[in-house]
This record gives structure tokens, C-alpha cells and sequence, in this order.
């Protein structure tokens, strides 16, 4: 059915040193690919090559399954949630393109192409927060001197994020995940920040409750990766909880110095190990 066949584990020794770098790969492309069938396949035989009692090798499997289904169970609530949100808040929404229409023109909306899962792009949207300010050359005036009052009013509040439920309705984000960064950023990670790709950009994550902008970068992307290899539904949960709190009291909204956070201009002088710790 698969192209590598597993090996015969016959010993508990032999599981331990079981290290067939093909198909740890396989596993790993199929959490990527979300392909449920193929991550199964390989994890319950696996599984069957040292459980031998048939009634454990069923629970075995029910949990395989179980496993398989909690990214679908994370889309659900996704589009539940953003659906439901949306709703909820249109007259706030009204209420803000209208105001960010008389104070800063037309468009109401910020739109950039930034990487989703995987780097694939996609179109954020966010409610403008600067105007569109450039020096005598043409070139974008600096972050600090195009925000607006109205635009630091909502990035302190996070009402100008709004706006990315409609990414979350169309499958682009998910409520929580490592934000979407610039297109540029990809090719100056390094290869253990690149993860954070891995899963669907969010609204807020565990780098956002964990100083947002006024922790570094190489901190951000670790717990962004941190966020990957542990991520749960009770995790995300504590997440959305912990973002509301952050929001209330107002904190980590920029960088020392900056309005939001100094560009990310890559991992100099560190070794691919410091990079992921």
C-alpha cells in the first residue's frame, strides 16, 4: 500500500534503538500533508510491532484514529468560533471601517501576502493602522511616523486583528498558531525556525501570551516551535484564554524603541543548536 515497509520489532530493545530515518519521514510528511490514512498506516504498525494483544492493539488503534481526527476537530472549532465571532462583532466591524475610512481614506483594509501553512501565501487582512507616508524618494517613511492615534488605538486593543477572522473563515488561519510573518522572513530562517510552517498561522499563539513584540525574535520563533511539537486542544484553549488577559492589561504590543518590531534580518552567529533551544 506504502512504499516502506516497517521493520520487525520483536523485542523491546529493538523499538528503543528503532531509529529507520525513512520512516520517521514518512510520519512526518503525512502530519504535514495531513494525510490521515498514510499517518495510520505507519503509526499502527508500528504500534502492532510491540503491542501483541489484540485487545491492546484495538485501543492502540482508536487512539491512532483519535489522533488523526484532532486537526479536523481544530478546524471546526475554528470555523465555528470565526463564523460565530463575526456575527457577533459586525457592528463593531461597521463601526471601525467607517472611522478608519474618515481618519486615514480609502482602503479601510490592510492587505500583504504572507506565508501560511507550509510558507504556501495567502492575503491577510487587518484593518489599517498607518497611513501611507513616503520620503522624498519615494521610499516608506518608518513605522513610528505613519501610525496614527486611531491606528495605535487599535493595535492596543487588537481590534485591528478583526479583520483575520475572515482568513480563519476561509481555511488560511486558524485562531491560534505562530502569526504570519513577511514573505522575505522564509529564506532567513533557519532550518529548526522553518517549523513553525508547520502548522496554520493564528490570530494569537504561545509566542503572543509569552511577550508578543517585546521579546526577541530568535525567542519567538522558539516558542513558536514549541507551540508545533506540543500543541493540543487544551493548549489552544489556555491560549485564547491567556490572549485575553494580555489584551486587558495591554502588554507586550511593541519593541523597545519601535512601533511593532524591528525587521527580522535573519540568525547570525548562532549555531543551528542555539537556534532551536
Amino acid at each position: 500500500m506504502y512504499p516502506h515497509a516497517l521493520p520487525a520489532l520483536d523485542h523491546l530493545d529493538d523499538f528503543l534503538a528503532f531509529d529507520d530515518c525513512t520512516i520517521l519521514e514518512e510520519i512526518k510528511h503525512a502530519r504535514q500533508e495531513n494525510d490521515r490514512a498514510r499517518r495510520i498506516y505507519y503509526w499502527e504498525h508500528l504500534s502492532e510491532a510491540f503491542v501483541t494483544e489484540p485487545h491492546q492493539r484495538h485501543i492502540m488503534r482508536g487512539t491512532m484514529i483519535s489522533l488523526a481526527r484532532l486537526p479536523m476537530v481544530k478546524r471546526w472549532l475554528d470555523l465555528t468560533a470565526a463564523a460565530l465571532g463575526l456575527l457577533l462583532s459586525s457592528p463593531v466591524l461597521l463601526v471601525l471601517a467607517v472611522v478608519v475610512r474618515l481618519t486615514m481614506g480609502s482602503p479601510v483594509l490592510f492587505r500583504q501576502e504572507r506565508p501560511g501553512l507550509h510558507g504556501k501565501p495567502f492575503v491577510i487582512y487587518k484593518f489599517r493602522t498607518m497611513r501611507e507616508r513616503r520620503d522624498a524618494d519615494g521610499r516608506m517613511l518608518p513605522d513610528a511616523e505613519r501610525l496614527t492615534r486611531l491606528g495605535r488605538f487599535l493595535r492596543v486593543t487588537s481590534l485591528d486583528e478583526l479583520a483575520e477572522l475572515f482568513n480563519v473563515l476561509r481555511g488560511e488561519m486558524s485562531l491560534v498558531g505562530p502569526r504570519p510573518l513577511l514573505m522575505e522572513y522564509l529564506e532567513r530562517y533557519t532550518p529548526e525556525q522553518a517549523r513553525r510552517h508547520e502548522v496554520k498561522p493564528g490570530i494569537t499563539g504561545w509566542a503572543q501570551v509569552h511577550g508578543r513584540n517585546a521579546i526577541t525574535w530568535e525567542e519567538k520563533f522558539r516558542l513558536d516551535v514549541w507551540y508545533v511539537d506540543h500543541w493540543s486542544l487544551g493548549l489552544d484553549l489556555k491560549i485564547l484564554w491567556l490572549t485575553l488577559l494580555k489584551v486587558l492589561k495591554r502588554e507586550g504590543i511593541s519593541a523597545a524603541g519601535h512601533a511593532t518590531m524591528p525587521e527580522f534580518r535573519g540568525t547570525k552567529g548562532r549555531s543551528e543548536a542555539a537556534g532551536s533551544l
